[in-house]
């Protein structure tokens, strides 16, 4: 899959789509680990490559909005930023979502979204139930948003 910045091919990255989700285990902004695992579901997995961008702040305060409406959905942002610079945004920002760090891009290999150029995870969103990958978008563009009422839909459904 090309992944492209500006309209311009940028990368190629293959990404996982369907299937089993890898278990993963990563720090969010508070230093505490979190794995994939011991999360309920239905989880939506909201991926972007630095919170310190405007298409990942508006992407992360969006999911964080509804993470508060959808209590029943289990919600995590993942990026490549420390977790200090991910508690420094949460703080300014006043977001309460857990944020995880990938920094070394564990679950981006996992899943197969490290943009290799960049050293950076694609944007992206998974919906995970029982451990089975049943949503993903990937988006081709780096400066586009997801589709968030798809991924709620789908999450929706999985209850």
């Amino acid at each position: 899959m090309i992944i492209t910045r500006n309209g311009e091919d940028f990368t190629e990255i293959n990404p996982l789509t369907t299937g089993q989700a890898p278990d993963f285990s990563l720090k969010d902004q508070h230093n505490n680990v979190v794995s994939l695992s011991e999360l309920p579901s239905p989880i939506i997995i909201s991926v972007f490559p630095n919170i310190n961008t405007s298409v990942c702040s508006v992407q992360t305060r969006r999911f964080n909005q509804e993470a508060a409406a959808h209590k029943e959905i289990a919600f995590l942002s993942i990026s490549n930023n420390t977790p200090e610079e991910q508690a420094n945004w949460c703080a300014a920002e006043g977001v309460e979502m857990t944020i995880l760090s990938d920094a070394n891009n564990e679950f981006g290999k996992l899943y197969g979204i490290v943009m290799a150029e960049a050293n950076l995870l694609a944007r992206s969103v998974f919906v995970i139930k029982d451990g089975q990958i049943i949503y993903t978008e990937i988006l081709s563009e780096m400066t586009d948003e997801p589709n968030y009422d798809k991924a709620l839909q789908v999450a929706d459904a999985a209850i």
